[in-house]
């Protein structure tokens, strides 16, 4: 069945902002000015200013969202579901999560290159499914635990890729890319158990995306805001690439922005995109199909690589290509995507209907993740 124009349209947005999610924050990183006090010219290296922006640009999807129930309300026919009332706070606790694993994933964003930063959040299928069998008592299909261990393989040769370009790269030290490789997959195992909490307590509710997605980011924004304050005030030495050497100077962030508008430009970039991305996402899901959003989250990997490469940001190394493929092909495998190929051999579309035997229709649906829309980070 062809595509209409409007699902075109959306899968072209979620791989659009997709990318320009990372790339804006990769290039604020890479940006240098004055900062306050007429202190001297220095990088722009604030990870938990630029996560205060993305959770602002979920923030927005509830803006979004009521702006389009009110609409839908005045027409004749109101076709949007605003989904039951629901306690709020249940979603602190993932949205506590997000804010912590994000910050983290900005600190390595600044260590490590954009392309490897994308590929290692490949890793998370491998916590979210052992999570969702030790606490939510799912059944892995042999396909997924497959797609797991030849995800751990792709994951070792990304990084063995940044090893070995760690001695070539003049701007990152080895240590700081191995540091921000392991920083990216200990924001992963975070993320994991986001997607449990939300899996357990809040997806047994009928709540919109948008208003999810928006909640959460109203926890993240207000509670990673006030936390700004005191990280002002907490010296981490070298840790920290500012003056001050503290966790986070969020004045100094403000100083170079006045001093460079451009990385206004691209901070903004990053809190529009996560907005357009969230939304583009969730219709995706809803028009086309979970398995369609999975494809495309997979393509943006190698979008960002691509641009990346072509601005000069890093150089090629053959391993980041077969690692990513082999990412891919985990990927691929845990959610899936080999199904509708083995559903035409007659002999595979047996193997594929004793294993959906063997699981009741409630696993089936957890398992292959149809409807299912994540909230969270989905920068």
């Amino acid at each position: 069945m062809a595509w209409t124009k409007y699902q075109l349209f959306l899968a072209g947005l979620m791989l659009t902002t997709g990318s320009l999610n990372t790339l804006s924050a990769k290039w604020a990183d890479l940006f240098s000015a004055k900062g306050c006090h007429d202190v001297p010219e220095h990088n722009f290296s604030h990870p938990f200013v630029q996560a205060v922006g993305m959770f602002l640009g979920e923030l927005s999807c509830l803006a979004v969202f009521y702006i389009l129930l009110c609409h839908d309300r005045r027409s004749p026919e109101p076709r949007i579901n605003p989904g039951e009332s629901f306690n709020p706070l249940l979603f602190f606790p993932p949205a506590m999560c997000d804010m912590t694993a994000t910050s983290i994933m900005y600190v390595a964003l600044n260590m490590t290159s954009a392309s490897s930063f994308q590929m290692l959040r490949g890793a998370v299928i491998i916590f979210t499914g052992l999570l969702s069998v030790a606490f939510l008592g799912r059944r892995l299909l042999p396909s997924q635990w497959l797609g797991i261990f030849i995800t751990i393989l792709g994951l070792v040769i990304v990084g063995l890729a940044d090893f070995f370009s760690g001695h070539k790269d003049d701007s990152h030290k080895l240590s700081d890319i191995v540091t921000g490789d392991l920083l990216i997959i200990m924001a992963q195992i975070i993320v994991s158990v986001q997607m449990v909490l939300e899996e357990k307590f809040v997806y047994r509710h009928n709540i919109h995306p948008l208003k999810a997605v928006g909640t959460e980011g109203f926890f993240g924004f207000f509670v990673l805001s006030l936390l700004l304050i005191p990280m002002y005030f907490i010296p981490v030495g070298d840790f920290a690439d500012n003056p001050r050497h503290v966790l986070e100077d969020a004045l100094d962030a403000f100083c170079q922005i006045g001093h460079k508008p451009l990385i206004l430009l691209a901070l903004l970039g990053n809190t529009v995109s996560i907005a357009f991305f969230n939304f583009a996402g969730i219709s995706v899901t809803k028009e086309i199909s979970a398995t369609t959003r999975m494809v495309l989250d997979s393509l943006r990997t190698l979008v960002i690589w691509v641009v990346s490469l072509a601005l000069g940001w890093e150089q090629f190394h053959g391993l980041q290509v077969l690692g990513f493929l082999v990412l891919l092909l985990g990927t691929g495998l845990y959610n899936g995507l080999h199904r509708p190929v083995m559903a035409r051999i007659p002999c595979c579309a047996g193997m594929l209907d004793t294993q959906e035997e063997q699981n009741s229709p409630e696993e089936r649906e957890r398992l292959l993740g149809d409807g299912k829309v994540q909230t969270g980070d989905e920068s």
